[in-house]
């Protein structure tokens, strides 16, 4: 919502990647800037978008959803971007992988569109990293099936900032989760966020989303209590040391509109 500075960006990343049977919904929250008309200068492209006032991004996301007919489901958020080539990508990794979900990389990027760091988003185990250690995939490079996402209940438009969260952690723990080692997306960081502003609503509410599936989880209460302590260790590690190591210092500083999807860990020569 208010998020016209950004909005034309996010929808020309996505229109180039659309083939015959695609489906592109713009849900806007009712915005009172310029968004409505940005919306309706590319309304021959859509199939269909809204602007109405929402109970928050999760009853907005899930009016998206509602509204899709397609085997395939993602979203991005107003100031993202997809990068050239990431929907064909996506579509050949659920295919390759047949899972319910695939998961993959993202680079950051400031308010101008240069890199400021290239993220992987890999880890061996997605449920147990949710799960236990509290760690999130990177929403802009998330893909999963219809079927799953309907299977699961869809979105739960109670939770104000960790509604991603909410979803991703339930599809690991009633669908089959792959990492593809390949930048689907950007993430552009900006003041207006809900991670940044909202960052202890985040955490909070987070917490209470594992609490409550850990309280459903089978098992000996010892290796609740082993992986409780194992995992957010191995989830500092990864973020302190390990991303250092999977860095793309030859990136930082260029324009994201020069980068295509593909495959950038290991580096390409």
């Amino acid at each position: 919502m208010n998020m016209d500075r950004w909005l034309p960006r996010t929808i020309e990343s996505v229109i180039p990647n659309l083939r015959p049977g695609d489906e592109y919904f713009v849900i806007d929250g009712g915005s009172t800037d310029t968004s409505t008309a940005i919306i309706r200068s590319y309304e021959k492209h859509l199939a269909g978008w809204v602007s109405e006032p929402d109970k928050g991004y999760a009853d907005a996301l899930a009016k998206g959803f509602a509204r899709a007919t397609g085997d395939i489901l993602c979203w991005i958020n107003a100031g993202d971007l997809l990068l050239p080539g990431a929907l064909d990508a996506a579509r050949k990794a659920m295919t390759n992988t047949a899972a319910d979900m695939i998961f993959g990389d993202d680079f950051y990027i400031d308010e101008d569109g240069r890199v400021i760091f290239f993220s992987r988003g890999y880890v061996r185990n997605l449920q147990h990293a949710m799960l236990y250690g509290g760690w999130t995939p990177l929403q802009d490079a998330c893909f999963w099936r219809r079927e799953l996402y309907e299977r699961i209940g869809g979105m739960n438009r109670g939770l104000k900032y960790a509604a991603d969260f909410e979803l991703f952690l339930r599809m690991t723990l009633h669908g089959t989760c792959r990492y593809v080692p390949v930048t689907f997306s950007a993430f552009r960081r900006h003041l207006g966020q809900k991670s940044i502003a909202g960052v202890e609503a985040y955490q909070s509410e987070r917490a209470e989303v594992r609490r409550r599936e850990l309280a459903h989880v089978s098992g000996s209460s010892f290796w609740k209590s082993f992986r409780l302590l194992w995992h957010p260790l191995a989830i500092r590690w990864r973020v302190h040391v390990m991303q250092r190591r999977w860095r793309r210092p030859d990136l930082v500083g260029a324009q994201v509109s020069g980068l295509s999807c593909g495959q950038y860990w290991p580096p390409v020569d």
